[in-house]
């Protein structure tokens, strides 16, 4: 009789060895399933429209803005336009360094960071932890979770994100490097206003090289910390 219990309780091991390994198998497979789902953006073009409001409600001189970002591998742009003017965020990966440019009231002016300043600008957002909400909504096409993150000055960013695609380059904006999936819409407060950016567009068209140059002439030139020191005198 110890033989024969011997022999069946051996089947029984076997058998549960079996499920589990079909249940690991199934397991990585699922995974794997999801992996593939979720595309990466590594070059194109992300273009949100941009709604700013105030306590008394939308401010009109802003309504119209838009927020335009282009990116390849490590190097990106973002054109935020708007009717009072322009200002352009360029990262160079070739030549590791940045700058900001700003064009308002027929004044342009070229702010330079390196590499330092790009990491020290980058940090007033970066390492945001986002709580993923059980919310979900469908956006310009995608569908979308909710997350929130609150920031170091206590100002709260809402955002909708898709899973489905996700941006190869962090760095582009620190805000989100957290973030599992591209914004589609979200809400940034500065002081009583919000912003609100919302995906109007996304093309997977290449984009050219020279979109990462920086000008060199027609700019008043200043560097990131003569700026900063600026904005502390005001």
């Amino acid at each position: 009789m110890l033989a024969w219990d011997f022999i069946i309780f051996k089947k029984q091991m076997n058998n549960m060895a079996t499920v589990y390994k079909l249940a690991f198998s199934a397991c990585l497979f699922i995974s794997a399933l999801q992996v593939s789902a979720q595309k990466v953006f590594s070059e194109g073009t992300i273009v949100y429209d941009v709604s700013i409001q105030s306590g008394n409600g939308m401010q009109g001189g802003l309504g119209n803005a838009s927020n335009t970002v282009f990116l390849k591998g490590n190097s990106s742009r973002t054109d935020m336009v708007s009717p009072l003017g322009k200002e352009t965020t360029i990262f160079n990966s070739k030549s590791d360094n940045a700058v900001i440019l700003k064009e308002f009231s027929g004044q342009k002016l070229m702010i330079t960071l390196t590499k330092e300043n790009w990491k020290t600008k980058a940090k007033q957002n970066s390492g945001l932890k986002f709580e993923l909400l059980n919310e979900s909504k469908t956006i310009a096409g995608y569908n979308t979770r909710k997350a929130i993150a609150n920031t170091a000055d206590g100002k709260s960013i809402v955002v909708y994100y898709t899973p489905d695609l996700v941006v190869a380059n962090k760095e582009y904006d620190a805000t989100f490097a957290n973030l599992p999936g591209l914004p589609v819409e979200y809400e940034i407060e500065s002081g009583k206003t919000k912003f609100r950016y919302t995906l109007s567009k996304i093309s997977y068209e290449p984009v050219l090289v020279s979109q990462f140059d920086f000008p060199t002439s027609g700019y008043r030139i200043m560097t990131y910390e003569e700026n900063q020191q600026l904005k502390k005198g005001n």
